[in-house]
């Protein structure tokens, strides 16, 4: 069984940065594409970003490219997001999310296993 596990979330002004990590344990996920989602208060979780097994291969959603940064490290069995620019509209709890089936975590139904979520919340 696979448990992922977020941190790094918390309160930041706009414009401002955090970085948020994923520790997988269980398994080893090198071999499968990962990504990230959010959910903020009565809305639907979004798919935020997700990258290759190898990690050469990101895609982002159009609402944060350009500012967010995804990246892994399939010797610690980590997932990382880099999140810069903060606004006030990037307020959620974000996920962690694994697909073992082979396909890009690109919607919340590819996805195999999830995180806990960690809190982040943008000020103005």
């Amino acid at each position: 069984q696979v448990q992922l596990g977020e941190s790094g979330g918390g309160l930041v002004q706009a414009e401002g940065s955090l970085r948020l990590s994923c520790l997988a344990s269980g398994r080893t996920l090198s071999g499968y594409p990962m990504g990230w989602f959010r959910q903020a208060p009565g809305k639907e979780r979004e798919f935020v970003a997700a990258i290759s097994a190898s990690g050469n291969l990101p895609i982002y959603s159009d609402s944060v490219k350009g500012r967010f940064t995804i990246s892994r490290d399939n010797a610690k069995n980590s997932l990382y997001l880099q999140m810069n620019s903060l606004r006030p509209d990037d307020t959620a709890v974000y996920y962690c999310a694994v697909s073992t089936t082979g396909r890009f975590p690109a919607a919340a139904s590819r996805v195999t296993y999830w995180g806990q979520g960690t809190q982040v919340t943008v000020s103005s």
